[in-house]
């Protein structure tokens, strides 16, 4: 099938990309069509396949994508000289880097169930690696004395979901800015592993 006139690939590419994410988020993987997609960014249902295997291969790369950018981020973000310090970082992190990107989050959460299962394998490999970076923080905390959680796994595990939360309810311009939903944040991921 002919391009169609005008189109390029790293324009159109990544306009698929972005309809995709929204229209799954709004309507979900199973609900959303290719055609529906392709009509989204104003090209013909086969020119998607040009840019993708199918369908799932689609929502593949927007979970991989999502958990590459979030880990390639934190590593560099990372900080504090002791558990306390590096903990906060994380919230603070978590919260800024997945504020800006709620449909992500939302398909990072929602989605995952329509993956096969070598795709689910990684994106499940992905996000073990990510949590570990916050478990082995709280268990730094539980060797020094200063945390007490009594699983370090299930102590990480609640507060990325707690800090995943956000997403689902934050506004910008709303009561609470951003700074200080970091702060009530901070201070309730303190207490979770204070035990």
């Amino acid at each position: 099938m002919a391009r169609k006139t005008g189109s390029h690939s790293e324009i159109t590419g990544p306009r698929i990309r972005d309809a995709a994410l929204r229209l799954f988020a709004r309507h979900g993987f199973a609900a959303v069509s290719m055609r529906q997609i392709a009509a989204d960014v104003g090209v013909q249902a086969g020119a998607l396949y040009l840019y993708t295997r199918d369908k799932e291969t689609l929502l593949f790369d927007l979970l991989k994508s999502h958990m590459d950018d979030l880990i390639a981020a934190w590593s560099i973000h990372k900080s504090g000289e002791n558990p306390q310090e590096r903990l906060e970082s994380f919230v603070r992190f978590h919260i800024a880097f997945n504020l800006d990107r709620p449909e992500a989050v939302f398909l990072s959460y929602m989605e995952l169930r329509n993956l096969g299962r070598e795709n689910f394998a990684v994106i499940e490999g992905l996000r073990k690696q990510y949590e570990t970076e916050l478990e082995n923080i709280v268990k730094d905390g539980r060797a020094t004395g200063v945390f007490s959680a009594p699983d370090s796994k299930i102590a990480a595990l609640a507060i990325i979901a707690m800090l995943t939360g956000v997403t689902t309810w934050y506004r910008d311009g709303g009561r609470l800015s951003r700074q200080k939903i970091g702060d009530i944040y901070c201070d309730m991921a303190r207490k979770a592993v204070s035990g």
